[in-house]
């Protein structure tokens, strides 16, 4: 068989899936750190879309996710980031673990199976991020780019896997919607490194089409505490870097980015979203300064501010 014919040999495997469905303009994200609760209710109340980590469904104890049948945040537009910056933090401190990479506590499967069941709208990938407090030198930085890509070949084979199991008994469209394709990340420093890291990521990518469309959307990492105005690694110069060399139609969620530039971030048509959890922070330290309890009212008020 060819690739196409290897690819598709499930008689109800879907063909040019899209991992995101988008609306124009910028769209911006709520974090929410837990599975539910009153932030989460505010968020829907307001009409606020959301940005949940892995790590809030994660119970250590046990080994496995959490996956609730009903809370307030499944009735949200939320995305699902992978937490690859906590579960560096987490090797760091306690060494090897027995997911991803061995990095990651959880394995792709049971990452996979959080995506399917918790109503998320769409999933990053598990990624490595390059923040220099995680990677100090270029060495280690080359490696967590070459890591990424590696983490997304490994990623797309369990979702293939998944789907042409699937396949066997159900229609095209109840395994696109049952299992979905997750969102690549970019990940680096410099701009040279997310031009590396798109070129990795589309080689993994094309190698799995016709069975996936296109990226309609792409993480851009490792970009919430960076300075915007750099010219070597400042969120501008990666824009900058990036612009004109994405993937016909594809768009960008940049994660964590920084208040002061979403303005500017607006007159770019090719950036679809972006999150934050600074307002979290902005309460607590509100909070200390007029020395009043850092109230689920009080975070709710810094959200819609």
């Amino acid at each position: 068989m060819n690739l196409t014919e290897s690819l598709l040999h499930g008689a109800g495997m879907p063909i040019h899936q899209r991992n995101a469905e988008l609306d124009g303009g910028l769209l911006m994200r709520v974090g929410i750190p837990h599975t539910g609760g009153k932030l989460a209710f505010h968020a829907f109340n307001e009409g606020y879309a959301a940005m949940v980590s892995a790590n809030a469904f994660w119970d250590a104890s046990r080994g496995r996710f959490r996956i609730p049948e009903a809370t307030n945040l499944t009735e949200l537009d939320f995305a699902l980031d992978s937490a690859g910056y906590v579960a560096t933090k987490l090797f760091q401190s306690r060494g090897r673990q027995p997911g991803m990479a061995n990095i990651y506590p959880w394995t792709y499967q049971q990452y996979l199976e959080l995506a399917s069941l918790s109503g998320a709208s769409w999933f990053a990938q598990p990624d490595l991020c390059c923040e220099p407090d995680i990677a100090r030198d270029q060495a280690t930085i080359d490696f967590r780019v070459d890591a990424t890509a590696t983490l997304l070949e490994g990623m797309l084979r369990v979702v293939y896997a998944w789907q042409n199991e699937l396949a066997k008994d159900c229609s095209a469209d109840v395994v696109r919607n049952m299992v979905r394709i997750p969102v690549p990340v970019l990940q680096g420093w410099r701009v040279s490194d997310y031009r590396r890291s798109l070129d990795l990521m589309m080689e993994v990518w094309e190698r799995w089409q016709p069975w996936l469309a296109p990226p309609a959307l792409i993480g851009l990492g490792s970009v919430c505490r960076r300075n915007l105005t750099d010219p070597e690694h400042g969120l501008y110069a990666i824009l900058a870097g990036l612009e004109g060399h994405l993937p016909a139609g594809a768009r960008l969620h940049t994660f964590g980015v920084k208040g002061a530039c979403l303005d500017r971030l607006k007159m770019y048509d090719w950036i679809a979203s972006a999150d934050s959890m600074a307002f979290a922070f902005g309460a607590r330290v509100k909070a200390r300064q007029s020395r009043i309890s850092n109230s689920m009212a009080h975070q709710s008020g810094e959200m819609t501010r």
